[in-house]
C-alpha cells in the first residue's frame, strides 16, 4: 500500500468460446498447477482485461521540516485522517516544497502494479473511482495515464479530489489523508452508464478492495454478479480488520460471488473471529473461508493470506499450501506500507495471463519484494521478473 492505502485501513469513509469454456478450465488449471495455455489457443492479454474499482487518492510526498509538522500538530511517524485544521496543509505542502505526485489508493495501487508487471500492452487495467473537478483531479488523471492505467473517474463538484500527504522528515513519514471525493462514487451516475458498463463487460478478471464496501456496496454487487453470471473471476480483499468488524453485512453479501479472496494474517484473524470460526490457525481459517457458500459452483474459491516475512498461505484444491516469500536483508527494507497492494498487483498480472496459482503467488511475492525497498507504492521503470 502507498501512503493513501495505509490511511484506508484506519477509516471507514473511506474468441467467442472464451467466457464459456476458458475460465472453468483456467480455474481447474490453477488448482492443479497447469497453465491454461496447455488446453487451448488463447489470445494474449489485451486492453481492459483487468477491472478495478475503489477509492482513488492523489499521493503527495514532500520533505518537510519540524516546524511544518508542529504547525499542523503532526507526529513524525504517524497516519491520520485530515481534520479541519489540516485542510490548508495540502496546498501549503505544494507551495513550500518540491513534491512528488502518484496515483494512489489501495485498488488503484494494485492495478497500477499489475500494469507495471505486464508492461505491454498499455491499458490492460481499467479503474473506476470518484474524484473532484479540480487541479488535484487533473494531476491524478495525468499520473494514472503515466502509469498506463485506463482510469475512468466519476468527476463531481461537491467534494475535492481525495489526497494523502506524506510529510517526510529523515526516515519518518507522517501521513495525512483527506478522502473527500473518494467517498462520493455513485453507481447510477457512473457504473450504470452504457459506455462504462461496456468496459466492465470487456474484463475477464475483477478486483475490488474491501475498503470500497464503505462507499458503494451496490456497485461491488453489480460487478460481482456479472462476473459470476458470466463465469469470470472476481477477486476481493479483506483490506483491514475494521471491514470485517463494522462492514460485515455488506462483506458477507458479496462473499458468495468471491472467487479469490486476499488478506493478511491480522485481517484473517479478525474475519475468523467475526464469523465464529473458533480457531486462530491461519491454515484452518483459509479452509473454512474457502468453504463458505458460493454462488458459482463451477470453480472452488481460492483463499490467499499473506503473513509479512512468513509463508503465504493459500488453498490449492482441497489442500492448504504454504508458499515461502523471497528473502530480503532487513536493512534493505525501506517501507512495508505498499507490500499488500503490491502482492495483489503481481498476482493479478499473472492471473490475467492465465498462469497457474503457484505462478500468481510467485509474481505477487516478487512485486512486494520490489516495493518494500522503496518509499511509497513506487517502482523502477521495468520489472526484472522471469
Amino acid at each position: 500500500m502507498g501512503p493513501s492505502s495505509v490511511i484506508d485501513q484506519i477509516t471507514n469513509r473511506c474468441f467467442s468460446v472464451s467466457q464459456h469454456c476458458l475460465f472453468p478450465l483456467f480455474m481447474q488449471s490453477m488448482l492443479v498447477g497447469v497453465s491454461i495455455t496447455q488446453y487451448a489457443f488463447v489470445s494474449p492479454h489485451s486492453e481492459n482485461m483487468l477491472f478495478g474499482m475503489g477509492n482513488p487518492l492523489l499521493d503527495i510526498s514532500a520533505v518537510v521540516d519540524k516546524d511544518f509538522l508542529d504547525k499542523f500538530g503532526l507526529k513524525p511517524n504517524d497516519q491520520i485522517l485530515a481534520e479541519d485544521r489540516h485542510k490548508a496543509l495540502f496546498e501549503e505542502i505544494v507551495k513550500r516544497n518540491k513534491v512528488e505526485y502518484h496515483a494512489g489508493g489501495s485498488t488503484q495501487n494494485s492495478v497500477k502494479i499489475a500494469q507495471w508487471m505486464l508492461q505491454k500492452p498499455h491499458k490492460v487495467a481499467t479503474f473506476f473511482g470518484c474524484i473532484g473537478k479540480d487541479r488535484f483531479g487533473e494531476i491524478l488523471k495525468k499520473k494514472a495515464e503515466e502509469a498506463h492505467v485506463d482510469a475512468h473517474y466519476y468527476e463531481q463538484n461537491e467534494e475535492p479530489t481525495g489526497t494523502c500527504a506524506a510529510c517526510i522528515t529523515g526516515d519518518n513519514r507522517s501521513l495525512v489523508a483527506n478522502l473527500a471525493a473518494a467517498n462520493c462514487y455513485k453507481k447510477e451516475k457512473h457504473l450504470d452508464l452504457d459506455s462504462n458498463w461496456e468496459l466492465v463487460k470487456k474484463a475477464k478478471v475483477y478486483y475490488i478492495a474491501g475498503f470500497f464496501l464503505t462507499v458503494s456496496p451496490e456497485s461491488i454487487l453489480k460487478v460481482a454478479r456479472h462476473a459470476s453470471d458470466k463465469n469470470k473471476i472476481f477477486c476481493m480483499n479483506l483490506s483491514a480488520p475494521f471491514i470485517s468488524q463494522f462492514f460485515k453485512e455488506p462483506l458477507m453479501e458479496v462473499m458468495p460471488y468471491v472467487d479469490i479472496l486476499f488478506g493478511n494474517e491480522t485481517e484473517a484473524a479478525t474475519f475468523a473471529k467475526e464469523l465464529g470460526f473458533e480457531t486462530d490457525d491461519i491454515a484452518e481459517i483459509a479452509k473454512k473461508t474457502q468453504n463458505l457458500p458460493k454462488e458459482n459452483t463451477k470453480r472452488q474459491r481460492v483463499v490467499v493470506f499473506t503473513q509479512g516475512k512468513d509463508d503465504t498461505v493459500a488453498t490449492v484444491g482441497d489442500r492448504v499450501t504454504m508458499f515461502p516469500v523471497l528473502d530480503i536483508d532487513q536493512n534493505d527494507i525501506v517501507d512495508t506500507n505498499g507490500a499488500g497492494d503490491a502482492f495483489v498487483g503481481g498476482f493479478l498480472s499473472a492471473l490475467v495471463q492465465e498462469h497457474a496459482l503457484e505462478e500468481c503467488i510467485r509474481a505477487g511475492h516478487y512485486a512486494a519484494n520490489v516495493i518494500i525497498r522503496r518509499v511509497g507504492c513506487t517502482f523502477p521503470e521495468k520489472p526484472d521478473y522471469h
